[in-house]
């Protein structure tokens, strides 16, 4: 048989291949266009608009309008449900047949009152599977109704992700059919795309490359994109290619399933109160994310039985618990199943530096108790992949709640020292160690594409130290998950010569293999730091105080409660209003929520948070007061009665405290309180050496208390402050302990996110003189003086700084004031973060300014 000796060309080649699988080119003519076969239109289609999160079961009871589509709904973050009527036609018996939906919203499929089906464009999930293959059997007529968020996959930003929300948006539908799928079309897509990106990323010197090259080539020849029968032909070549394996010591990835969704908080979801915000989308809408994506998941293990999902954040659990009880029952069968994997330990992927160790502590004593609780066992790996860096105290926490491997990925963003390995020991202040991993392929979100397969082979930078690796799969941070269409490319490479070996593994499987060969691994010393994103220590100060206040008032609350429940066996320790507290204190340290990266509206809801906390915390500190005073024998709020003074820390403290009243000048006594104890306050104790404070001849106010003698300009400037005893200065000549800075604050992109490092270079001292330094107490127990400061047209600080008898440090309150940044300034371009970076300059080091918050204090009891 005569057989035409061709040339083969790589780059016609190629772009031949490119072009029978493309959406754009030839779709007439190649095998994109035959995806789809005959369609028809929904039979009828009706919609109701509301501004809420409403019940599946309130929603069926509304008026629906008659829609089509074309039309568009919103704005942005409403919910518009759609009544779909759907009529199968008899002539596609034995045909799989999709209902196809497309939309700029995400939507959630309905069917017989649960959910079924997540729909998101922007995710690759435009279709809901009716039927394999039509039968008699089976209905032919059906109603589903279609829950269309009015917000995209990353909300609604004005011309870009991160940008404020464009609340006017609407959201237009553009499909709405049933049509034909045609399975064997799609399985040679997918058969196309992963030679074609072999060959491309394989390269032009590799002779694997080749190989998948001619053998795409030789595919096209044989199909016929009229005759389905030609597909086994093209399939029965690649099947070949796919087939010939790898040899043992090639690497190999443990791939896993994963949707990373930034949580948030809801307290009135579906119940028409305020609306509660995430990072770029309200708090309620990561409710139905989690629904969206999950319910997708499962479908997914229904028809994949290999196919492993990883979950993590106990809080997204209890919501979907709650919300979806339907949905939450098939999640802990196939969690039984091994295939829905819960990982992490914690309540929510949390900030890993700005919460207190305590706080980290309950993170990980919420999350394991929901664990085992919920699926019969603990977290052994804690999974954090979108943090902004991470403390050394973290593995020492670790260890103690009982996970002893840890995960992430965020520090692949280092802009200038590239972090050396990607997996390790992790060691921690006290010596433990954790087991880590970071992806290579840097990222929690892969496609399963050949480029992520071989990212994660040549980043490794742990090559013949360690040879596996994961790869999370699937779309993530706003939610969406892995594809039917990711899981098909998995199955072509799984043992694939030219490629790595990649199996369909858990967590638990990956660490375990690496824990059998860990005796060549590195080990990291202390923090795991990131450089980048180092303007979340200092933007939106107002959510760090917050979080600091409610997490001290939540530590007095217990001291004070465990101390009424020893001394009066009849208190009722307030166990559940705690939990509850702390429950909403740790969904705020929620990684995008107390750095301060989130939307204006979060700001706002997080800061009433905080006001909840403080208000329901003071209301049980009182309660235990109250039991205490009762136990002491103090009649409550009997004119006369003597003060008692608690301190909720773990040493004995003597310090000045203001006693209440309603006098024009504050009333100060010094209490020596024992550890975790109280005692009465008497007015009349005087200290050992009282404060002096006296003004000199030019302006400047020295203050003395015996332990250090602190000297301040008539500008309000800190220029000495020694210590008495040994006669030793703490502030360099030139220096001044608080001398105020302004940077210019413009990043290259991440605005709430970064501060970089260009901005050390237009530095700016505050020295716009408003009111100088006058005394405020003149000495005895207290002295203090306070000026202020212009920062600019629109902004000025104030200052007091206080020095108390017998205490060794100098407190700072300070004040920062600012005229509103109003929505024409937005719009003109004038938006400002906080205007400028403002540093306090200590000791020649620059510190984040929020003095305003003093070390922990002695609540007084009246």
């Amino acid at each position: 048989m005569y057989h035409y000796q061709v040339i083969k060309n790589r780059r016609t080649l190629l772009e031949r291949a490119e072009k029978f699988i493309s959406d754009v080119y030839f779709t007439d003519c190649n095998l994109r266009g035959r995806l789809y076969g005959p369609s028809c239109p929904v039979e009828s289609l009706s919609s109701f608009l509301t501004p809420k999160r409403i019940s599946f079961s309130e929603a069926e009871k509304q008026t629906f309008q008659l829609a089509k589509v074309g039309d568009s709904f919103g704005p942005t973050w409403w919910t518009c449900w759609f009544k779909v009527s759907l009529c199968i036609p008899e002539a596609w018996k034995g045909k799989e047949v999709h209902f196809l939906w497309e939309s700029d919203g995400e939507g959630m499929v309905w069917r017989d009152g649960q959910p079924v089906q997540g729909l998101t464009k922007e995710g690759q999930k435009t279709s809901y599977v009716l039927t394999e293959s039509l039968t008699d059997e089976e209905p032919h007529s059906l109603c589903l109704y279609v829950e269309l968020a009015c917000n995209g996959l990353f909300g609604a930003g004005q011309r870009s992700m991160i940008a404020p929300p464009d609340l006017d948006r609407k959201y237009s539908l553009q499909r709405a059919e049933l049509v034909i799928f045609n399975r064997g079309a799609d399985e040679l897509l997918v058969d196309f795309e992963m030679l074609v990106d072999i060959v491309k990323l394989l390269g032009e010197n590799d002779q694997r490359g080749f190989q998948a090259l001619f053998t795409a080539n030789e595919m096209v020849n044989v199909c016929d994109v009229t005759d389905p029968n030609s597909f086994l032909a093209a399939q029965k070549l690649s099947k070949k290619f796919f087939s010939q394996k790898n040899g043992e010591s090639q690497h190999v990835i443990h791939a896993m399933g994963h949707c990373h969704i930034d949580t948030g908080q809801s307290t009135t979801y579906w119940e028409g109160g305020s609306e509660d915000h995430a990072w770029l989308w309200p708090y309620e809408e990561t409710i139905r994310k989690c629904a969206r994506s999950w319910v997708t998941a499962i479908r997914l293990m229904e028809k994949n039985a290999d196919f492993i999902f990883t979950c993590s954040q106990a809080q997204q659990l209890e919501w979907v618990k709650k919300w979806y009880p339907g949905l939450y029952s098939q999640i802990q069968h196939f969690a039984s199943r091994g295939q829905f994997v819960p990982v992490g330990g914690t309540w929510v992927e949390m900030d890993g530096n700005l919460p207190s160790g305590e706080s980290m502590v309950r993170q990980f004593l919420e999350g394991q108790r929901f664990f085992h609780k919920e699926f019969g066992r603990y977290c052994t790996e804690f999974w954090l992949p979108d943090t902004f860096g991470y403390s050394a105290q973290l593995p020492q926490i670790m260890q103690g709640c009982g996970l002893t491997r840890f995960l992430t990925q965020k520090l692949s963003w280092n802009l200038i020292n590239k972090f050396p390995h990607s997996t390790f020991f992790w060691e921690g202040l006290d010596g433990s160690q954790v087991l880590t991993h970071f992806p290579p392929g840097d990222t929690y979100e892969m496609k399963c594409k050949v480029e992520d397969l071989l990212n994660s082979v040549r980043n490794n930078k742990d090559k013949g130290r360690a040879n596996h690796s994961a790869v999370l799969f699937g779309y993530g941070d706003g939610g969406g998950g892995p594809t039917q269409r990711m899981l098909q490319r998995l199955e072509r490479i799984r043992d694939t010569d030219g490629l790595p070996r990649v199996q369909m593994s858990s967590p638990d499987q990956l660490f375990s293999a690496l824990e059998a060969d860990s005796r060549l691994l590195c080990t990291w010393t202390g923090e795991l730091f990131l450089e980048l994103h180092n303007g979340s220590y200092t933007t939106q100060a107002q959510i760090k105080k917050g979080n600091r206040q409610c997490e001290t008032l939540l530590h007095d609350v217990e001291v004070a409660s465990s101390l009424a429940l020893l001394r009066n066996p009849s208190f009722q320790y307030p166990t559940d209003r705690l939990h509850r507290l702390w429950r909403l204190l740790l969904l705020n340290q929620f990684h995008d929520v107390i750095p301060g990266t989130c939307i204006e509206m979060v700001v706002k809801d997080a800061l009433k948070y905080y006001q909840e906390i403080r208000s329901a915390g003071a209301g049980l500190l009182q309660e235990a007061c109250r039991s205490l005073l009762a136990e002491k024998g103090v009649p409550e709020g009997k004119e006369g009665s003597p003060s008692l003074a608690l301190n909720t820390l773990p040493w004995e403290r003597s310090e000045v405290i203001q006693l209440p009243g309603g006098a024009a000048e504050p009333t100060l006594a010094l209490v020596k309180v024992p550890s975790v104890g109280i005692a009465a306050v008497t007015e009349s104790v005087e200290p050992d050496c009282p404060v002096s404070v006296s003004t000199q001849v030019d302006g400047t106010v020295v203050m003395e208390n015996g332990i250090l003698r602190v000297t301040v300009d008539k500008a309000g400037r800190v220029a000495s402050i020694c210590l008495v005893n040994s006669n030793r200065e703490t502030i360099a000549d030139g220096c001044f302990g608080n001398q105020f800075v302004m940077f210019d604050d413009v990043p290259l992109y991440w605005d709430a996110w970064d501060v970089m490092d260009y901005h050390l270079q237009t530095r700016k001292p505050v020295s716009g003189v408003i009111h100088p330094v006058e005394v405020v107490h003149s000495g005895g127990l207290r002295g203090s003086v306070k000026f202020s400061l212009r920062i600019s047209e629109k902004s000025t600080i104030s200052q007091e700084l206080v020095l108390d008898a017998q205490c060794p440090y100098v407190k700072f309150h300070t004040e920062v004031r600012t005229r509103p940044v109003t929505l024409k300034d937005h719009r003109t371009g004038l938006k400002q973060k906080n205007e400028m970076q403002l540093k306090l300059l200590s000791l020649g080091f620059p510190q984040v300014l929020d003095m305003s918050f003093s070390p922990p204090y002695c609540p007084v009891l009246t």
